[in-house]
């Protein structure tokens, strides 16, 4: 997170916890004379629910409008972290050990800023990922952005692949080969 999304979401994440949810970070994307400011929320043990964004929505607004931290107009997103859930913290990043990840750096490690590798695990403010094959510790201050990525197969939402033999063609013995 930026300094300024910092700073927004220190301020906001009393508001939301007395909601009962968890602020997970803030974007802020200044363009112009205008800014998108978009929060992450997260309902623990439960889906987040659109009456939970509309409601952290309706208590920040307030908050917003009276400490009045963005001097710019703004448009205010609340959303919940979806399937390819947005990852701020070394917190975040240790609750989903063994999982893939994309990640976008301010500096390059290994002459890469942008990669995709499995989090290995957190040793204090460093990640420590796997990324083909060897261990790459990135200092989380580093990370611009990073996103869990998915497995939709075992999420039910793509087929499981089929199983291959030598040169890609099936395994003999399938019940549909024989007539």
């Amino acid at each position: 997170m930026t300094g300024k999304a910092t700073e927004i979401s220190n301020l906001l994440a009393p508001t939301v916890e007395g909601l009962g949810l968890e602020l997970l970070g803030v974007e802020f994307a200044p363009t112009g004379n205008s800014a998108l400011l978009r929060l992450y929320i997260d309902a623990p043990g439960r889906h987040v629910a659109i009456e939970d964004c509309e409601a952290v929505s309706r208590e920040i607004s307030a908050v917003l409008d009276l400490e009045d931290p963005i001097t710019s107009q703004y448009t205010l997103e609340v959303s919940s972290p979806g399937i390819d859930r947005p990852l701020f913290t070394p917190a975040q990043f240790a609750r989903f050990i063994g999982e893939q990840a994309k990640l976008n750096l301010r500096l390059p490690v290994d002459g890469r800023r942008r990669f995709q590798a499995r989090i290995e695990r957190v040793d204090g403010n460093s990640i420590v990922l796997v990324f083909d094959g060897r261990e790459m510790v990135v200092a989380h201050e580093n990370i611009e952005k990073a996103r869990l990525v998915p497995d939709l197969v075992a999420l039910g939402l793509a087929a499981q692949p089929k199983p291959t033999g030598p040169r890609g063609k099936r395994k003999a013995g399938n019940e549909s080969d024989n007539p």
